[in-house]
């Protein structure tokens, strides 16, 4: 079994994402559990981008990937990121980012979803959300992380390939056990905001930060519920004064 993840900018405008929009969009999500996926969510929504995560069986994986893209084309303001998809590698664009990693089928799905969103496609940006997959990398209680961010053209299962343009990278840490949720999550988020001009933000928040930064939001993705790690992580980290 997997935890897949796909991003999109699929928004009017460069900033925010509507509520209606992901609405429209969790609305639909039926059609993914109709095919076999076992849970589906609208799991981040960062600046412009949202992102869809499911948990499939491997054999369902490229199905499942088509009707995710299938629901984000029906719902979408802006077709964006969707035009970047091609099934030729030389004819792909900036599109959708996409993330998968292996779940232990013996435990319950759980997952952790970072979602990056520039607004001038800033550079570093790959950088950062490498910083979190190796910060969970080898980690106890971490089953699988999706692949490292790297220039290459990426081919998505069952869609077809993205151009190394795509610059708001999703990436995966699956869980084995919920009481690592917290110190797995922590790492990560430690990690990049570790980077430059690196912000993190609550589910939902728009890109209202000087252009030349990243925002990025972190989601546990627990047996299909969400849960905002934004919000426990600030808690957390506010220093006690005498």
């Amino acid at each position: 079994m997997k935890a897949i993840a796909i991003g999109a900018d699929i928004s009017i405008n460069d900033v925010s994402t509507s509520k209606s929009l992901v609405k429209n969009v969790e609305n639909d999500l039926y059609r993914l559990k109709d095919i076999g996926a076992k849970h589906a969510s609208v799991t981040n929504v960062t600046g412009d981008d949202l992102v869809v995560g499911a948990f499939v069986e491997d054999k369902l994986v490229e199905r499942v990937n088509q009707e995710i893209i299938s629901i984000l084309e029906d719902s979408a303001e802006n077709t964006g990121d969707l035009e970047g998809i091609s099934k030729d590698p030389g004819d792909a664009g900036e599109g959708v980012s996409y993330a998968e990693a292996n779940i232990d089928q013996d435990k319950y799905p759980d997952a952790l979803i970072l979602a990056f969103d520039t607004y001038a496609g800033e550079s570093f940006v790959g950088n950062v959300a490498n910083s979190s997959l190796s910060a969970a990398i080898g980690m106890d209680g971490v089953t699988d992380t999706s692949k490292m961010i790297d220039d290459s053209i990426k081919k998505i299962p069952g869609v077809g390939y993205v151009s190394n343009e795509t610059d708001d990278p999703v990436i995966i840490a699956t869980v084995e056990d919920v009481e690592s949720v917290g110190i797995i999550g922590s790492a990560m988020i430690g990690a990049a905001l570790g980077n430059k001009n690196v912000y993190l933000v609550e589910r939902g928040t728009p890109a209202n930060v000087i252009p030349g930064s990243v925002i990025f939001s972190a989601t546990a993705f627990m047996n299909g519920n969400v849960i905002d790690l934004a919000v426990p992580f600030q808690q957390r980290t506010r220093i006690l004064k005498q």
